[in-house]
């Protein structure tokens, strides 16, 4: 932990401070690929980014490189007449073209979209058609999935030709990168001006549209200066996928804005590849999903094949982290893992910090980033005292650093009067930290009780026979509902007979005899988002069919 004080600190924090890093400023204009590129291209050794292609192939990029072959990028779209407020979307994987897409675009005044990998060609047609996207860059692997896609834009293709796949792209990277000269004048945006055009992970219902505003700049500067604690010596690696707004917030922009070395891993995520990359890399700054720590807790003993691991600190965000995680991380990884919060609209907004000292809370969220003002509110939108369960929100008055300014397209309206509306329910810890619950819509009414999945889940994932669990209420005539646990175990537990009755009698003795799970069905793997949230709505929907069959 850091060894200035967070409440300290956040007594004197403003927003000016940070602005006084940045080349541009919110009078004249800023150019975020400037911003997170050009300020550091100064020294042509300066690395940008170290990436392993699927094949294994590896190499680095210069921060001078990265300028260079932005600027051809942007001219390429200047050429098309995209540019300033236009959106430019990229199905690609983690690769070194990726971030050119993303930094020529931005160079460009445009706007970069992002789309997950995973995604189907009516996901895809779906956010192209609402974002009006003008340009998407794939390559031969993701190219089938847009012969579904209506109303294409014109397409982009990155292969050495385009007999590489069925039908005809309208550009091949290679080819038109080579017309461009290697200097664009960055177009310089106002505050408000959009500079990425995200979509939420749709947990429920459709994704709606977040547009990222050049404002947002500091707030991703303070989150990873402070919270992941990232320094210039770091080899930082963030496992999320950049085709949403973890990995594109703080793999790319974030620490690309603090002149930092990022990395890209762009195979699948294994136990045996993660504990390779950080050790080939000798990555000293780690962020990834819980999802991912458990599944490395999961493979332990692979751990001997990888000698020379050399973490300093780790962070996760997504979900709520189980302490049970934390203390194997200290214990076999040698560093502290630190439990964050965001949303993609916002950002991360709290944090357990790596750089600012505070006590310390398990199972908490931690402590709103300086710069935002988190409160916990009841149904009548009064802050609740301490120890009372509210729904998170944001204080947008006393927040400089909030940047979101309502959905792209109106789909809904998340604000009451001064507050954002997370939709997430916390309790107020009384010290300005707070601790998750669980979605307002995951929130379990039985026998009186309100009791929030999170804790439940996290209760059994203490035991040894538990790799996941999702948590959801089933409809119950005597209790209004009972909660239901759907659990994916370890191979060698598969068939133990009383598994069920352990796993209820855990949770009755680690967490309360009201929460324990009723029932307990065994599955191979959970509904999730592309994104990797656990989609417990589907779940509910199974339990309450199986209440009225």
């Amino acid at each position: 932990m850091g060894t200035t004080r967070y409440d300290a600190f956040t007594s004197t924090f403003s927003v000016d401070q940070i602005l006084q890093n940045f080349r541009g400023d919110y009078n004249d204009g800023l150019n975020v690929c400037e911003e997170i590129c050009d300020r550091h291209a100064d020294d042509p050794g300066r690395i940008g980014l170290r990436y392993e292609r699927a094949d294994g192939t590896a190499g680095e990029v210069s921060f001078a490189e990265l300028q260079r072959r932005a600027a051809q990028f942007a001219g390429f779209l200047q050429t098309q007449g995209i540019g300033r407020g236009d959106r430019v979307a990229c199905l690609l994987p983690r690769t070194p073209e990726l971030l050119v897409c993303v930094l020529g675009t931005l160079r460009a005044g445009a706007v970069y979209q992002p789309l997950f990998t995973a995604f189907g060609s009516g996901a895809i047609e779906y956010r192209l058609e609402k974002a009006q996207s003008k340009l998407i860059v794939t390559n031969p692997a993701q190219w089938p999935k847009l012969a579904d896609v209506n109303g294409l834009p014109k397409t982009m293709l990155v292969a050495e030709s385009a007999e590489a796949v069925e039908g005809q792209s309208d550009f091949l990277f290679g080819e038109e990168m080579a017309r461009q000269p290697g200097a664009f004048e960055p177009i310089r945006l106002g505050p408000d001006a959009p500079f990425l055009q995200m979509f939420t992970s749709g947990t429920t219902g459709k994704s709606k549209g977040v547009a990222v505003p050049v404002r947002a700049l500091p707030a991703f500067w303070m989150y990873m200066r402070y919270a992941v604690g990232l320094r210039e010596a770091d080899n930082f690696w963030n496992v999320a996928d950049p085709g949403w707004a973890y990995g594109l917030y703080y793999a790319i922009v974030g620490p690309l804005l603090l002149g930092c070395t990022t990395h890209f891993n762009e195979a699948g995520f294994t136990a045996e590849n993660t504990f390779e990359f950080l050790r080939k890399y000798r990555i000293t700054n780690l962020a990834a999903a819980p999802t991912a720590y458990r599944l490395l807790k999961a493979n332990e003993p692979l751990l001997n094949d990888y000698p020379g691991i050399e973490l300093r600190v780790a962070s996760s965000a997504g979900e709520p982290l189980n302490p049970e995680v934390i203390d194997w991380v200290a214990r076999a990884l040698d560093c502290t893992v630190c439990d964050h919060y965001g949303q993609t609209e916002t950002g991360m907004t709290s944090a357990n910090f790596h750089e600012l000292e505070h006590p310390h809370r398990d199972a908490s969220m931690g402590y709103p980033i300086p710069g935002y003002r988190l409160v916990a509110l009841d149904a009548q939108g009064n802050e609740v005292a301490p120890g009372e369960t509210g729904e998170l929100a944001v204080d947008r008055e006393q927040s400089p650093l909030f940047f979101f300014q309502g959905y792209t397209w109106n789909e809904k309206d998340p604000f009451r009067g001064r507050y954002y509306l997370t939709g997430d329910v916390v309790v107020s810890n009384g010290d300005g930290s707070h601790s998750y619950t669980g979605r307002d819509d995951d929130i379990i009414a039985s026998a009186g009780y309100r009791i929030g999945p999170a804790e439940v889940e996290s209760c059994l994932l203490e035991h040894e026979a538990v790799v996941e669990s999702a948590v959801v209420g089933k409809p119950d005539e005597k209790r209004g509902a009972i909660v239901k646990a759907y659990v994916v175990t370890r191979p060698e537990f598969d068939g133990v007979d009383d598994l069920a009755e352990q796993l209820q009698q855990h949770v009755r003795r680690r967490l309360s005899t009201h929460a324990y799970p009723r029932e307990v069905d065994f599955v191979t793997e959970l509904p999730k988002t592309s994104s990797g949230k656990i989609q417990r709505f589907l779940l509910r929907k199974q339990a309450e069919e199986e209440a009225t069959a």
